[in-house]
């Protein structure tokens, strides 16, 4: 999609879209002064990125998503340390990709407006123009979060993949988000890619006695047999096959049909809100799931914001100034 077409796209859905209720003093013109055209330049710099290679949209937004639910939407999942014990070290995260965006689109803009954009903002819109050029939803971004100084390896502690529904209720409930956020933004993961090394103990020893996990479809755990041997770590998997380039409702037929690849995606069906959100989007073809989406990721980038004189602007998003 040609970056001017963005660029309108854009500003329509700004009029139409989402509502915002922005309870902690953040602002949709926050950088109308300082540097007005901060969006356009983090837009024009993801779609130089996304459009020469699509599964970034899915690395940036799963990286907004890991940096949320560690000390907040700070920036501090892009804080290097030279004892390797920041939040990028940490074991979930070592697979997390994309920074060279979120630093490509922060230069660009220390050279329009230095000192002024910080890297929180910088990845929220990257996050969101990322997904825009998949042809995804678009969601309003406030803006006037501030970096965080701290960044901690020990800190890391998100919603696992090997969780079940109470736990996952609980991670989201902890944040400030509630159960239809945890089943809309699970639908994230129709764009999204894996690896058999998180999956083989559940199709090959669930139990220890050489089983599979009964809450999934035969027919898909001998589909995954046939890509992942039992020493495969390594092999990608798409977790929703046949649509992973296309961001949509497809997910939740998939799910539906118990071939949710996580057992964080199955026991979706464990619970009867998110079973019904699942069950409602398979029956309507997706219909309110855009919508829904963009609502949940507003929500989502609020979480245990830093503003006012918390933290700070960097100058480079990996370090501290």
């Amino acid at each position: 999609m040609a970056i001017k077409n963005l660029l309108v796209l854009a500003v329509l859905l700004s009029v139409i879209g989402v509502s915002v209720a922005n309870p902690k003093g953040l602002d949709l013109n926050y950088y109308k002064r300082r540097c007005p055209d901060a969006e356009a330049i983090v837009r024009r710099t993801t779609v130089q990125y996304v459009s020469r290679q699509t599964s970034l949209a899915a690395a940036l937004l799963r990286m907004h998503f890991h940096d949320c639910f560690v000390r907040g939407c700070d920036g501090s999942i892009l804080l290097k340390s030279p004892t390797k014990d920041a939040e990028r070290d940490a074991i979930p995260n070592l697979s997390v990709r994309g920074y060279e965006v979120v630093d490509a689109a922060k230069a660009a803009l220390e050279k329009k407006c230095p000192g002024v954009v910080s890297c929180a903002d910088v990845l929220a819109l990257v996050a969101r123009d990322a997904v825009l050029v998949i042809n995804g939803p678009w969601w309003p971004v406030p803006l006037g979060r501030r970096d965080g100084r701290i960044s901690r390896k020990s800190e890391v502690n998100l919603p696992s993949p090997f969780a079940g529904i109470a736990a996952l209720k609980k991670n989201f409930f902890d944040k400030g988000l509630n159960t239809k956020d945890l089943v809309v933004l699970s639908g994230a993961h129709t764009i999204g890619i894996s690896n058999c090394g998180l999956i083989n103990s559940r199709i090959y020893n669930f139990t220890g006695k050489g089983d599979f996990d009964p809450s999934m479809n035969p027919s898909y755990v001998r589909a995954l047999k046939k890509r992942c041997k039992p020493t495969d770590f390594k092999t990608s998997l798409e977790m929703d096959p046949g649509s992973v380039k296309k961001f949509d409702s497809h997910y939740f037929n998939i799910v539906a049909q118990k071939k949710g690849l996580f057992t964080s995606d199955s026991t979706l069906l464990d619970d009867a809100e998110t079973k019904t959100y699942i069950d409602t989007q398979v029956s309507t073809a997706g219909s309110s799931f855009n919508k829904d989406f963009s609502e949940s990721m507003v929500k989502l980038g609020f979480v245990e914001i830093l503003t006012g004189n918390k933290g700070e602007i960097r100058r480079k998003c990996a370090f501290v100034n």
